[in-house]
């Protein structure tokens, strides 16, 4: 097991947000009827695992460990367990476009071909909600059962993670340069201050940005109201005029935040932790109002023919020595606590390290000012995107 943190563009940043009344909003925000699928019309006919000792694995780029010669150690130990072999695909570079990329297939009954896909927990909402994903078997996945983290076990979406698995998980707070800023930043509200004025930028995605800010305004995020969305908004929409808020970017603020052009902004922590092995002077911050704590989740789309297949990859990757191997590469909030005893015992200065560091395995004071954000919901998002995107394109 290696520590490797990778010095190019993280896979978190890669996400572009929601992108207006696409296909993706028009089907999942007006909850198409015909496009629902019925819990019995799910699996396919035959599940050809048995048979097939393979599945199709389609992630995001850079999402995976990978070894001097572009191999993937997890994936290869799961093949030499177990005898399946995983075709491995970075196709998925934004929610809304993989949504566009399959749902014609879903929402007509037809396989996709694809056995395990990983999308972000809002996009992975709507699959639930259509019906377009499978229940898995957990009596096929005892360390499922036994290691995923109890703060992601039961979304709102999801009760029970019956459809969908952590395959990483991730904090949105403030990072800042400490240096060039001149003082610490401990709060939302500090952002807005004068000395900041034109260095702040802010996440474009409605989903990725809008949970922190209400949490700066007092808001509880988990049961926030449409009125309270629509009070964030004027504050934005006052700060955007007063050119206090630089922009609003996606990856961009790695390149600003580096660089000194910005001064504090949004950010993922996994970003974060890669940053600071180039600049130690840029820090992560969970404010004192708190900080949204989100996922991106393993699925089983309707009509996989490898489903218990793919059910054990899954499995694999909860075992905690497989979990902190994948953490020591990935460096986000691993969904699997027992990984950090392994990284611990490791025998290695640079991977006990990791085990310390709160922004893959957060202490039980930087977990008490995380949340996970209420969804929004079908009914709601065609006309908070059109808010949201009016914003950012002041």
């Amino acid at each position: 097991m290696r520590a490797t943190a990778r010095k190019n563009t993280s896979r978190r940043s890669l996400l572009r947000g929601i992108g207006g009344a696409g296909t993706a909003a028009l089907l999942a925000g007006c909850g198409v009827p015909a496009a629902f699928v019925e819990e019995g019309d799910r699996a396919a006919a035959r599940d050809l695992s048995a048979r097939d000792r393979i599945l199709d694995f389609a992630n995001w780029p850079l999402y995976i460990d990978t070894d001097e010669a572009s191999r993937r150690p997890t994936l290869e130990s799961f093949r030499k367990r177990t005898g399946v072999s995983v075709r491995y695909t970075e196709e998925i570079n934004d929610n809304d476009e993989f949504f566009g990329k399959i749902s014609p297939s879903l929402m007509n009954h037809q396989e996709t071909g694809r056995d395990l896909i990983v999308l972000s927990d809002w996009m992975a909402a709507r699959f639930v909600r259509l019906g377009w994903v499978q229940e898995m078997d957990r009596a096929a996945q005892p360390n499922v059962t036994a290691h995923l983290d109890p703060q992601l076990r039961s979304p709102a979406f999801d009760p029970g993670r019956l459809h969908t698995v952590p395959w990483q998980s991730g904090i949105t707070g403030i990072a800042y340069n400490r240096r060039k800023l001149g003082r610490e930043l401990r709060s939302v509200k500090e952002l807005w201050a004068d000395d900041l004025r034109g260095k702040v930028t802010l996440l474009s995605g409605l989903d990725e940005s809008f949970a922190l800010l209400m949490m700066g305004e007092g808001v509880d995020v988990t049961r926030w109201r449409e009125d309270d969305f629509h009070a964030l908004c004027e504050r934005v929409e006052r700060l955007v005029r007063a050119r206090h808020i630089r922009r609003f970017t996606g990856n961009d603020y790695i390149k600003d935040l580096s660089s000194g052009d910005v001064l504090a902004c949004q950010a993922y922590s996994g970003d974060v932790i890669q940053l600071q092995a180039d600049n130690p002077d840029i820090e992560f911050v969970v404010p004192e109002e708190g900080a949204e704590l989100w996922a991106e989740s393993l699925m089983v789309p309707n009509l996989a023919r490898h489903k218990a297949n793919a059910e054990k990859l899954v499995d694999h990757y909860y075992e905690p020595e497989v979990a902190a191997e994948l953490a020591a590469w990935v460096n986000y909030v691993c969904p699997v606590p027992a990984a950090q005893q392994v990284l611990a015992d490791s025998g290695d200065e640079e991977l006990a390290a990791l085990a310390e560091d709160p922004l893959i395995f957060p202490d039980s004071a930087m977990r008490s000012r995380l949340a996970i954000a209420r969804d929004i919901t079908a009914e709601e998002r065609l006309t908070f995107a059109k808010k949201w995107n009016s914003l950012v394109g002041l």
